[in-house]
């Protein structure tokens, strides 16, 4: 994969950006988006997979318009503008330190037993139903949470602001946003949702494995197993029913050398998920491993974005 130069300094500025920033806490435009998708789900929804399709149509086709436009306006004002629109794009799309400072936030509240707290800050990190998870199933599922958002919300947006820019980078983030609003099994989703679901499985594929082969290379930066997260993710990926979700809760749980996966309790549903990983369930400082594990992948996959750039002038 190769870019252009500018196109590698915005991505990289977005990254900086994020480290330093966060996520607003107000009028964030992903936000924004899910408030649209929304209120554009009560014309479009049926129970079928064609409304559901048509549905994700009409979303993604208004954000990469706005995209492409977003991109040739600011190529037509200069490099300083396409480095800047490349940089917004790339910073909307992360959420890497906002997911470190939840995982850390949520390791406080248990590490001082404050179940009720943790399970108020559990929906800022996956769509478990909290009022049946304890002290370790909290545990558990934030470290599962913080691996899989390793990958959707750390180096898929970098990965696909590399390759295309402000379009490709803003419409990743409508899909997963998409999925992760109607993408579960749900009764009123199963079908309607399917579309979202596929594509974003589709738009992780990549990143997902390159999230896992990251994971190999830093392990030993949190004195975790490099040759452990290689067996589980090979070993037990498959039998998760995500596709992508699958490959990189293995390398974590690998790399840590940890448990996870088995009963996982939504609102909607219980799920029987296979376990990963040979070691015993995880506690409060195997989340902390976790959360700096996360962020050792996120420098390491902006290393490689910065060795990217095309060495011939654009």
């Amino acid at each position: 994969m190769v870019a252009t130069r500018a196109r590698i300094v915005g991505v990289l500025a977005g990254c900086l950006v994020d480290l330093a920033l966060s996520d607003p806490n107000r009028g964030h435009p992903v936000a924004l988006f899910g408030q649209a998708a929304a209120k554009v789900e009560r014309v479009t929804y049926g129970d079928t997979k064609v409304a559901g399709a048509v549905h994700v149509g009409v979303m993604l086709a208004a954000v990469g318009l706005l995209g492409t436009v977003a991109q040739w306006a600011a190529a037509r004002g200069g490099r300083p503008w396409s480095v800047a629109a490349t940089a917004t794009a790339t910073w909307i799309s992360l959420g890497g330190t906002s997911l470190a400072r939840t995982g850390l936030t949520m390791s406080r509240l248990l590490e001082r037993g404050d179940v009720e707290a943790a399970r108020r800050l559990l929906p800022s990190l996956c769509g478990r139903d909290p009022a049946r998870l304890d002290g370790p199933g909290l545990t558990r599922a934030a470290l599962e949470s913080v691996a899989e958002n390793t990958s959707d919300a750390q180096v898929a947006p970098l990965l696909w602001a590399t390759a295309g820019g402000v379009p490709a980078v803003l419409a990743y983030r409508a899909i997963n946003t998409l999925d992760s609003m109607i993408g579960h099994r749900s009764p009123r989703y199963i079908r309607f949702g399917w579309a979202a679901a596929r594509l974003d499985d589709l738009a992780n594929y990549v990143a997902a494995r390159a999230t896992a082969a990251l994971v190999v290379m830093c392990a030993p930066l949190v004195r975790g197993s490099a040759s452990g997260a290689v067996r589980a993710w090979h070993r037990d990926a498959a039998r998760h029913p995500s596709p992508n979700a699958g490959v990189v809760e293995a390398a974590f749980a690998g790399a840590l050398r940890v448990r996870l996966g088995g009963p996982t309790q939504y609102h909607h549903e219980l799920q029987i998920r296979p376990t990963l990983g040979d070691g015993p369930r995880p506690t409060v400082a195997d989340l902390r491993r976790a959360v700096a594990l996360s962020r050792a992948v996120q420098g390491a996959a902006a290393l490689l974005v910065a060795g990217s750039v095309h060495r011939r002038r654009p």
